[in-house]
């Protein structure tokens, strides 16, 4: 199974490692999934051979996002997330950051959107320290989900 529970995780990734693979780590809430999203997790995909997603938790979502997201329930998030080719595993975690993820995984390159600066990404620091990598990929402009959410409120 694709989606992995956080109980599992340290599992799934000495498995990974003992067998060799390169992990790349992102996080974020995908909340409606656009063409930004694949292109961005295809480019991450393509840094590794195992793409590790973690996918903010729907209480996490609405302490960084407001009281009127996610739209989609972290549980259908986590399934459309895992179909898509790019994806090995789905992990969902209810911290505002990554960074427990990223001490447990310990992934070779950590990706972030263009959007950040690598100074403010806290997740960044703890890499670094094992000595990993953080990646930035630009984003593909004018592709998010509150652009969708946006353009749906505009026209009704």
């Amino acid at each position: 199974m694709k989606i992995i529970a956080k109980d599992n995780l340290t599992t799934t990734v000495q498995k990974l490692k003992a067998a060799g693979k390169r992990i790349v780590f992102t996080n974020g809430c995908f909340d409606i999934l656009h063409a930004g999203h694949v292109r961005y997790l295809a480019a991450a995909k393509e840094l590794g051979d195992c793409l590790i997603v973690g996918l903010n938790s729907d209480s996490s979502v609405q302490a960084l996002k407001g009281p009127t997201r996610p739209i989609n329930a972290e549980d259908d998030r986590a399934e459309v997330l895992a179909a898509l080719a790019a994806v090995d595993y789905v992990v969902i975690f209810s911290e505002r950051t990554a960074e427990n993820l990223i001490e447990t995984i310990r992934p070779t390159i950590y990706v972030k959107g263009g959007d950040y600066r690598l100074e403010d990404i806290p997740e960044n620091k703890i890499v670094a320290a094992y000595g990993g990598q953080t990646i930035l990929i630009p984003e593909v402009p004018g592709r998010s989900s509150s652009n969708v959410i946006k353009k749906i409120t505009e026209n009704q």
